[in-house]
């Protein structure tokens, strides 16, 4: 596998470049640390082995999810691969460093305020406290574990967003970006391929022989097993197990707390603010402008709206009449929200003074701070008691099926009756593969175990995941070698005459792209690309080197002459015929541009950051041996 690597480097650093740091805050699993030995360590502060496993099993989740599952395994597996994504924990865990030295990590109630303005958990631009909540158990982890998690991101993202969004484009550099992308280049090919120079060839049988005892390694096969196996979940038990009448009824009763439905308002208000550095004066003047606003609403209420659009400086909210939505506790500014919480449904507060300003407060509307009824909760919490009778049941089985997995190790079936599970066949797997559930690294190592091979034994139940076991038997084995010569010479054979052939093909290429580009005549029969081809818009179909270099070329005097060894063999020969520049700039388009140029400055602007940092972090960290981490 790793000639695949040492050949496609391109491929391996294109997938490099699809790591993205940091990593994303929602719906990403907990890089927090854990038990074990360091494997890297930033001003102090370990990334442990749980941390590391935790964040590679994300990144490939996550490539075989935006190649749909068309990368090669080994390649997620490499060297290359997992030292990228150790960087990123180091990047990650410095730049969190940096964030706490400069406070940039949210308090309790700025933490709460973000969450209850993450669209992800609103209904009709609402907090949804239900979505919050089925998200925050999805994560798998304790309530204080999360808000720390998430408060180390919000200060990693504060200190990131200084360098992002902060990246320079001039207008000259704009205009230059969208000429040089929106260029047009009328292009026609001609395929000089391989097949035109196969009679030219001669490979004897010596040539296949000597490539064969060269190159042995592409012809070996690893060791490879079938094998029978019972697969024991916690998830296999459900059907085993019910949740009655009274155990929903006395869990509600138990957990009531669990289904209150905390109280929220909402309220409108008018913010007149302190001018900078005004002084007393500004603030008084402020202060005198919110009393004469309140006794203008004292005597007209009716004008509450229109008196917001007219005075508040509230951008959020003037336009709306004052309108600031639903809240609960801890989302507003303190003597905003206890002078809201003190109001009844249609008063009108007295001037509040807050870190913001003045505020008039009207309370519209006052939701929640009820139980919710049994019947709208059940079914919920029938699937908490059943997944805990799973759980029980899969902890008291567990033990019994280790033991009949260990202690009648000649045959599956007494671990398979005693949870009741069905014994299953695999298909070929082989030693080192990286392959989808069951087959998980322990997985394979139990089937390539002395147990399992030599003295055909089960295995010993091993967890795999979380409330599941696995434990395998050996159907069929076959041991690692090469492929005989004669099995693979006509292959070969093949090999070196399309390679031989390849290199004609190429050879003849090179010879007529000279002559084109002296000026001389050709019989080259061209055949027009249908679209014309630029930086925004590449030639479907069309290789990618020959492609840069048609947009490199010199287009100064035309036609203009490039051409490239194809991948598939042979010689691209391309012909520049015409060049389209673009119409007039417009402001939209250069406001387009410009965004997308601050960005990648933005993002250049990081990198630097970073890497001046770690000139001066104490940074240490474990290699990874013959891709092991």
């Amino acid at each position: 596998m790793f000639d695949y690597v040492h050949e496609n480097k391109r491929v391996v650093q294109v997938i490099l470049l699809l790591i993205t740091l940091p990593f994303a805050f929602w719906g990403v699993n907990s890089f927090r640390q854990s038990g074990g030995d360091a494997l890297a360590t930033v001003e102090g502060e370990n990334i442990t082995q749980q941390d590391f496993d935790n964040a590679l099993r994300q990144q490939q989740d996550e490539l075989r999810q935006k190649t749909r599952g068309r990368i090669d395994p080994a390649v997620l597996d490499r060297p290359e691969f997992k030292l990228k994504v150790l960087d990123q924990l180091i990047d990650n865990k410095l730049l969190l460093v940096k964030a706490r030295a400069a406070g940039l990590e949210p308090t309790d109630r700025q933490l709460t305020q973000m969450i209850a303005r993450e669209p992800a958990f609103q209904t009709d631009g609402q907090f949804d406290r239900q979505k919050y909540e089925a998200w925050r158990v999805r994560q798998g982890m304790p309530p204080k574990m999360l808000e720390s998690f998430l408060k180390e991101d919000q200060a990693t993202r504060q200190i990131t967003s200084m360098y992002m969004l902060n990246g320079h484009a001039s207008d000259t550099a704009v205009d230059s970006l969208i000429r040089a992308s929106e260029q047009q280049r009328m292009v026609s090919l001609v395929n000089i391929a391989p097949d035109a120079f196969l009679s030219q060839t001669k490979v004897d049988e010596a040539a296949v022989k000597k490539y064969y005892d060269e190159n042995r390694a592409e012809f070996s096969t690893p060791e490879r097993a079938r094998v029978e196996y019972v697969v024991f979940s916690a998830d296999s038990l459900l059907p085993q197990v019910t949740a009655s009448a009274d155990e929903i009824k006395d869990a509600y009763e138990k957990n009531k707390g669990d289904y209150t439905a905390p109280e929220q308002r909402h309220a409108a208000h008018i913010l007149i603010t302190v001018p900078p550095k005004s002084g007393e004066a500004g603030k008084k003047a402020a202060m005198e402008q919110a009393d004469s606003i309140l006794q203008q609403i004292r005597q007209e209420p009716g004008k509450f709206a229109q008196l917001a659009k007219k005075y508040s400086k509230d951008p959020g909210s003037a336009t709306k009449g004052g309108d600031v939505g639903f809240f609960g506790r801890g989302m507003m500014a303190k003597p905003f929200e206890d002078a809201t919480f003190s109001l009844k449904p249609g008063e009108i507060s007295s001037v509040v003074e807050s870190e913001f300003g003045f505020h008039i407060i009207k309370l519209i509307e006052v939701k929640g701070g009820g139980i919710t009824p049994v019947d709208e909760v059940k079914d919920s919490i029938a699937v908490k008691i059943k997944m805990k009778k799973a759980g029980d049941k899969f902890a008291e089985l567990s033990e019994k099926f280790d033991e009949a997995a260990y202690t009648q190790s000649d045959s599956l079936k007494p671990a398979s009756e005693v949870v009741k599970a069905p014994i299953k066949q695999s298909g070929w797997l082989e030693k080192g593969q990286r392959g989808a559930s069951p087959w998980t690294d322990k997985a394979l190592q139990a089937v390539f175990s002395e147990d399992v091979l030599k003295k055909k034994r089960n295995s010993s139940a091993i967890e795999i995941a979380p409330d599941k076991r696995l434990t395998v038997r050996l159907l069929e084995f076959q041991a690692a070698g090469t492929k005989p010569f004669a099995d693979v010479a006509e292959a070969i054979k093949k090999k070196l005459v399309l390679q031989q052939a390849s290199e004609l093909a190429a050879k003849q290429g090179q010879t007529m792209l000279a002559q084109l580009q002296r000026g001389e005549k050709t019989s080259l029969k061209w055949v027009a690309v249908k679209d014309p081809l630029s930086r925004m818009h590449p030639a479907a179909g069309m290789d990618l080197e020959l492609t840069l270099h048609v947009l490199q070329a010199d287009v100064s005097k035309l036609p203009a002459y490039v051409g490239v060894e194809s991948p598939q063999g042979g010689y691209m020969l391309a012909r520049v015929d015409a060049v389209k520049e673009t119409g007039p700039i417009d402001e939209v388009k250069r406001a387009d541009y410009s965004q997308r140029l601050r960005q990648v400055m933005g993002e250049e602007l990081l990198k630097a950051y970073i890497a001046e940092a770690r000139k001066h972090a104490s940074i240490s960290s474990k290699a990874f041996a013959n891709g092991k981490g």
